[in-house]
Protein backbone atom coordinates (compact mmCIF):
# COMPACT_ATOMS: atom_id res chain seq x y z
CA UNK A 1 0.00 0.00 0.00
CA UNK A 2 2.96 2.41 0.49
CA UNK A 3 4.33 1.55 -2.57
CA UNK A 4 0.94 2.51 -4.02
CA UNK A 5 0.81 5.81 -2.39
CA UNK A 6 4.16 6.66 -3.77
CA UNK A 7 3.23 6.02 -7.29
CA UNK A 8 -0.18 8.10 -7.02
CA UNK A 9 2.51 10.74 -5.28
CA UNK A 10 4.42 11.28 -8.37
CA UNK A 11 1.39 10.65 -10.76
CA UNK A 12 0.39 13.76 -8.99
CA UNK A 13 3.62 15.26 -9.14
CA UNK A 14 4.32 15.42 -12.83
CA UNK A 15 0.53 15.37 -13.98
CA UNK A 16 -2.82 16.93 -13.69
CA UNK A 17 -4.81 13.23 -13.26
CA UNK A 18 -6.76 12.88 -10.42
CA UNK A 19 -5.71 10.35 -7.85
CA UNK A 20 -7.71 8.43 -5.61
CA UNK A 21 -8.93 10.47 -1.74
CA UNK A 22 -7.74 7.96 0.55
CA UNK A 23 -3.82 8.43 -0.98
CA UNK A 24 -3.70 11.31 1.59
CA UNK A 25 -0.62 13.36 1.10
CA UNK A 26 3.18 13.36 3.38
CA UNK A 27 5.61 15.33 2.08
CA UNK A 28 8.01 12.72 3.34
CA UNK A 29 6.73 10.79 0.44
CA UNK A 30 8.40 13.08 -2.25
CA UNK A 31 11.90 11.76 -1.73
CA UNK A 32 10.79 8.65 -2.67
CA UNK A 33 8.53 8.70 -5.10
CA UNK A 34 10.99 9.51 -7.93
CA UNK A 35 11.35 5.40 -8.25
CA UNK A 36 8.41 5.99 -10.11
CA UNK A 37 9.02 8.81 -12.21
CA UNK A 38 8.86 6.13 -15.33
CA UNK A 39 5.95 4.17 -14.47
CA UNK A 40 4.32 7.58 -14.48
CA UNK A 41 5.93 7.54 -18.20
CA UNK A 42 4.13 4.74 -18.63
CA UNK A 43 0.82 6.38 -17.68
CA UNK A 44 1.28 9.62 -20.17
CA UNK A 45 2.44 7.06 -23.17
CA UNK A 46 -0.92 5.33 -22.55
CA UNK A 47 -2.92 8.56 -22.83
CA UNK A 48 -1.13 10.38 -25.34
CA UNK A 49 -1.35 6.64 -27.60
CA UNK A 50 -5.29 6.52 -27.11
CA UNK A 51 -5.41 10.09 -28.28
CA UNK A 52 -3.09 9.27 -31.45
CA UNK A 53 -4.71 5.86 -32.07
CA UNK A 54 -8.66 7.31 -31.61
CA UNK A 55 -7.47 10.30 -34.01
CA UNK A 56 -5.74 8.05 -36.71
CA UNK A 57 -8.59 6.64 -37.91
CA UNK A 58 -10.10 10.03 -39.19
CA UNK A 59 -7.20 11.82 -39.34
CA UNK A 60 -3.79 12.40 -41.19
CA UNK A 61 -1.02 11.04 -39.29
CA UNK A 62 0.62 14.38 -38.88
CA UNK A 63 -2.67 16.26 -37.41
CA UNK A 64 -3.42 12.61 -35.36
CA UNK A 65 0.22 13.13 -33.94
CA UNK A 66 -0.32 17.14 -32.85
CA UNK A 67 -3.34 16.09 -31.68
CA UNK A 68 -1.68 13.72 -29.15
CA UNK A 69 1.12 16.16 -28.41
CA UNK A 70 -1.51 18.62 -27.07
CA UNK A 71 -3.26 15.93 -25.29
CA UNK A 72 0.27 14.62 -23.11
CA UNK A 73 1.25 18.79 -22.44
CA UNK A 74 -2.31 19.19 -21.15
CA UNK A 75 -1.89 15.78 -18.97
CA UNK A 76 1.15 16.79 -17.53
CA UNK A 77 0.39 20.86 -17.29
CA UNK A 78 4.21 21.12 -19.62
CA UNK A 79 5.81 20.76 -16.61
CA UNK A 80 8.80 19.10 -18.69
CA UNK A 81 8.74 21.43 -21.41
CA UNK A 82 8.30 24.49 -19.43
CA UNK A 83 12.15 22.80 -17.70
CA UNK A 84 13.14 22.44 -21.46
CA UNK A 85 12.55 26.42 -22.03
CA UNK A 86 13.61 27.60 -18.86
CA UNK A 87 16.89 25.50 -19.16
CA UNK A 88 17.43 26.67 -22.67
CA UNK A 89 17.21 30.42 -21.36
CA UNK A 90 19.50 29.81 -18.70
CA UNK A 91 22.47 28.19 -20.20
CA UNK A 92 21.70 30.03 -23.54
CA UNK A 93 21.99 33.76 -21.84
CA UNK A 94 23.68 32.89 -18.31
CA UNK A 95 27.89 33.37 -18.11
CA UNK A 96 28.08 32.48 -14.48
CA UNK A 97 26.43 30.07 -12.41
CA UNK A 98 24.09 32.54 -10.33
CA UNK A 99 23.05 33.96 -13.09
CA UNK A 100 22.36 30.78 -15.02
CA UNK A 101 20.00 29.91 -11.88
CA UNK A 102 18.57 33.49 -11.55
CA UNK A 103 17.36 33.19 -15.42
CA UNK A 104 16.16 29.43 -14.97
CA UNK A 105 14.32 30.38 -11.78
CA UNK A 106 12.58 33.53 -13.67
CA UNK A 107 8.95 32.70 -14.87
CA UNK A 108 9.08 34.15 -18.00
CA UNK A 109 9.86 32.72 -21.61
CA UNK A 110 12.84 34.55 -23.40
CA UNK A 111 13.79 33.91 -26.82
CA UNK A 112 16.55 30.88 -26.20
CA UNK A 113 13.36 28.82 -24.85
CA UNK A 114 10.72 29.97 -26.88
CA UNK A 115 12.91 28.73 -30.28
CA UNK A 116 14.35 25.34 -28.11
CA UNK A 117 10.48 24.76 -27.05
CA UNK A 118 9.64 24.76 -30.86
CA UNK A 119 12.51 23.52 -32.81
CA UNK A 120 11.72 20.80 -30.05
CA UNK A 121 8.19 20.09 -30.44
CA UNK A 122 8.56 20.40 -34.27
CA UNK A 123 11.22 17.70 -34.04
CA UNK A 124 8.97 15.34 -32.28
CA UNK A 125 5.70 15.57 -33.77
CA UNK A 126 7.74 15.29 -37.14
CA UNK A 127 9.60 12.11 -36.18
CA UNK A 128 6.78 10.74 -34.97
CA UNK A 129 4.39 11.70 -38.57
CA UNK A 130 7.12 9.97 -40.18
CA UNK A 131 6.68 6.61 -38.56
CA UNK A 132 4.25 3.88 -39.36
CA UNK A 133 1.32 4.29 -36.75
CA UNK A 134 2.19 1.03 -34.97
CA UNK A 135 5.31 2.46 -34.78
CA UNK A 136 4.58 5.56 -33.79
CA UNK A 137 2.37 4.01 -31.25
CA UNK A 138 5.09 1.85 -30.15
CA UNK A 139 7.88 4.84 -29.71
CA UNK A 140 5.43 6.28 -27.68
CA UNK A 141 5.39 3.12 -24.85
CA UNK A 142 9.06 3.32 -25.51
CA UNK A 143 10.02 6.90 -25.47
CA UNK A 144 7.81 8.60 -21.80
CA UNK A 145 8.72 6.43 -19.41
CA UNK A 146 12.54 5.92 -20.90
CA UNK A 147 13.18 9.44 -21.48
CA UNK A 148 11.72 9.63 -17.41
CA UNK A 149 14.54 6.96 -16.62
CA UNK A 150 17.50 9.10 -18.56
CA UNK A 151 16.21 12.27 -16.12
CA UNK A 152 15.65 10.06 -12.72
CA UNK A 153 19.59 8.91 -13.68
CA UNK A 154 20.83 12.72 -12.99
CA UNK A 155 18.61 11.98 -9.30
CA UNK A 156 20.90 9.05 -8.60
CA UNK A 157 24.05 10.64 -10.20
CA UNK A 158 24.50 14.25 -9.77
CA UNK A 159 23.95 16.51 -6.80
CA UNK A 160 21.29 19.04 -6.71
CA UNK A 161 22.62 22.45 -7.59
CA UNK A 162 20.74 24.97 -5.55
CA UNK A 163 18.78 24.63 -2.36
CA UNK A 164 15.31 26.41 -3.58
CA UNK A 165 13.37 27.21 -6.19
CA UNK A 166 10.05 26.68 -8.00
CA UNK A 167 11.43 23.75 -10.16
CA UNK A 168 12.69 21.94 -6.94
CA UNK A 169 12.46 18.43 -8.24
CA UNK A 170 10.07 15.35 -6.45
CA UNK A 171 13.80 14.06 -4.73
CA UNK A 172 17.24 15.21 -4.47
CA UNK A 173 18.87 12.10 -3.43
CA UNK A 174 18.00 8.67 -4.86
CA UNK A 175 19.72 5.36 -3.72
CA UNK A 176 20.38 2.33 -5.96
CA UNK A 177 17.85 0.06 -4.69
CA UNK A 178 14.89 3.27 -6.23
CA UNK A 179 16.86 3.40 -9.23
CA UNK A 180 16.91 -0.31 -9.86
CA UNK A 181 12.77 -0.30 -9.50
CA UNK A 182 12.29 2.58 -11.77
CA UNK A 183 14.70 0.75 -14.11
CA UNK A 184 12.39 -2.19 -14.03
CA UNK A 185 9.17 -0.66 -14.64
CA UNK A 186 11.18 0.77 -17.98
CA UNK A 187 12.56 -2.28 -18.98
CA UNK A 188 8.54 -4.15 -18.52
CA UNK A 189 7.05 -1.61 -20.69
CA UNK A 190 10.10 -1.90 -23.57
CA UNK A 191 9.51 -5.46 -23.70
CA UNK A 192 5.91 -5.28 -23.96
CA UNK A 193 6.01 -2.98 -27.15
CA UNK A 194 8.89 -6.12 -28.18
CA UNK A 195 6.16 -8.64 -27.25
CA UNK A 196 3.85 -6.63 -29.29
CA UNK A 197 5.86 -6.55 -32.56
CA UNK A 198 5.08 -2.62 -32.74
CA UNK A 199 9.10 -2.10 -32.22
CA UNK A 200 11.92 -4.76 -32.75
CA UNK A 201 14.80 -4.40 -30.57
CA UNK A 202 16.99 -2.80 -33.11
CA UNK A 203 14.62 0.39 -33.38
CA UNK A 204 14.75 0.57 -29.85
CA UNK A 205 18.31 -0.04 -29.40
CA UNK A 206 18.91 2.75 -31.55
CA UNK A 207 17.04 5.07 -29.78
CA UNK A 208 17.89 4.34 -26.43
CA UNK A 209 21.38 4.80 -27.62
CA UNK A 210 20.64 8.23 -28.40
CA UNK A 211 18.68 9.19 -25.66
CA UNK A 212 21.69 7.96 -23.26
CA UNK A 213 24.06 9.92 -25.65
CA UNK A 214 21.74 13.34 -25.16
CA UNK A 215 21.49 12.82 -21.40
CA UNK A 216 25.47 12.33 -20.76
CA UNK A 217 26.16 15.46 -22.85
CA UNK A 218 23.35 17.36 -21.13
CA UNK A 219 25.07 15.69 -17.57
CA UNK A 220 28.04 17.11 -18.48
CA UNK A 221 26.97 20.18 -19.45
CA UNK A 222 25.03 20.85 -16.21
CA UNK A 223 28.55 19.92 -14.07
CA UNK A 224 30.64 22.53 -16.24
CA UNK A 225 28.28 25.04 -16.12
CA UNK A 226 26.12 24.83 -12.90
CA UNK A 227 28.08 22.09 -10.27
CA UNK A 228 25.08 19.38 -10.58
CA UNK A 229 21.10 19.76 -11.94
CA UNK A 230 17.77 21.32 -11.12
CA UNK A 231 14.31 20.26 -11.79
CA UNK A 232 14.40 22.47 -15.06
CA UNK A 233 17.61 20.42 -15.87
CA UNK A 234 15.45 17.24 -15.18
CA UNK A 235 12.74 18.47 -17.79
CA UNK A 236 15.22 19.40 -20.14
CA UNK A 237 16.93 15.95 -20.16
CA UNK A 238 13.10 14.27 -20.32
CA UNK A 239 12.27 16.11 -23.63
CA UNK A 240 15.87 16.51 -24.71
CA UNK A 241 15.52 12.35 -24.53
CA UNK A 242 12.52 11.66 -25.53
CA UNK A 243 12.91 13.64 -29.33
CA UNK A 244 16.13 11.65 -29.56
CA UNK A 245 14.67 8.62 -29.21
CA UNK A 246 11.75 9.11 -32.11
CA UNK A 247 14.86 9.74 -33.78
CA UNK A 248 16.79 7.30 -33.24
CA UNK A 249 13.83 4.81 -34.13
CA UNK A 250 13.11 7.06 -37.20
CA UNK A 251 16.75 6.61 -38.40
CA UNK A 252 16.01 2.48 -38.09
CA UNK A 253 13.42 2.58 -40.75
CA UNK A 254 15.69 3.89 -43.95
CA UNK A 255 13.49 6.79 -44.41
CA UNK A 256 16.66 9.75 -44.73
CA UNK A 257 16.01 12.26 -47.49
CA UNK A 258 19.22 11.35 -49.41
CA UNK A 259 18.28 7.67 -48.96
CA UNK A 260 18.70 5.95 -52.01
Amino acid sequence: MHQLRLFFTALQFFTRLPIPAWVGFDAAWLNQAARYFPLVGVVVAALTAAVYALAALVLPAPVAVLVSTAAGIYATGAFHEDGFADMCDGFGGGMTVERVLEIMKDSRIGAYGAIGTVCMLGTKCAALAFLPPTAAIGALFVAHPLSRLMATSLIWRMDYARAEGKAKPLAQTMHGGEFVIATVSTAVAVAAVIASGALGGWSIGAGALAALAATLWLARLFARRIGGYTGDCLGAVQQASEVMIYLGVLATFGRGALAA
